[in-house]
């Protein structure tokens, strides 16, 4: 288990939060302070892990990966959606601030852009939220021409979201690729058309770059 980079400058933080109360406790004989120091410091950092060695469910190229950790609070298809251009089955993961927060690649693709769309802070669980709070959409293709997308969506709570991908670069399938600190929700978009079967249903535990969500006709 590693803390992830993309939390470095908050580890660092609660770190050296922890360091001056211990430190004044070791000083003093107040080894009960040092104790809840290092509670403290765990809960904390808990948040930014990064679980090692996650391998997907299947070998198979045309299953998608989950790109979250968490719980399925929806699964749908819409008319139209930008990811796809078209018809697209959304599976949308909500993520609680016990879950791992690192967001994984659901195949491997190229990124053609990513989009940020200001918007409000809704606590996640409200469904309103999926489509008014800030978020940030990284469209995808796949080596056989699918276009699909991975949406982060910040909460109440969350309120950085971290994708540093840019447009060309290569993802691996269930390669880390960014997070969002703290309570949030993330969309996998796939074509409909595209689909040869759900694998979820809303209520599934799913690990990201691990439980397959979608199987594509083709890759």
């Amino acid at each position: 288990m590693l803390l992830t980079r993309y939390g470095l400058r908050e580890w660092m933080i609660i770190t050296l939060a922890a360091a001056i109360p211990a430190a004044a406790s070791v000083f003093l004989h107040w080894w009960w302070l040092t104790a809840i120091a290092a509670i403290a410091w765990l809960a904390l950092a808990s948040f930014f892990r990064d679980p090692l060695f996650r391998r997907p469910a299947t070998i198979d190229a045309r299953d998608l990966v989950s790109p979250a950790d968490g719980l399925v609070s929806a699964v749908l298809e819409v008319a139209h959606h930008p990811a796809t251009d078209g018809p697209a089955t959304i599976v949308r993961i909500y993520l609680s601030v016990l879950d791992v927060h690192i967001n994984r690649a659901p195949c491997e693709a190229v990124v053609l852009d990513t989009t940020h769309t200001p918007g409000k802070y809704l606590d996640v669980r409200i469904e309103e939220s999926a489509k008014v709070n800030e978020s940030m959409l990284m469209r995808l293709r796949t080596s056989g021409g699918i276009a699909l997308g991975v949406k982060q969506i910040s909460g109440k709570i969350a309120r950085h979201i971290v994708c540093p991908v840019v447009s060309g670069r290569a993802l691996a399938r269930g390669e880390r690729y960014g997070m969002i600190k703290f309570g949030s929700t993330t969309e996998l978009i796939v074509p409909t058309s595209e689909i040869a079967s759900v694998r979820v249903v809303k209520g599934d535990r799913v690990v990201g770059g691990v439980t397959v969500l979608v199987s594509l006709k083709r890759v």
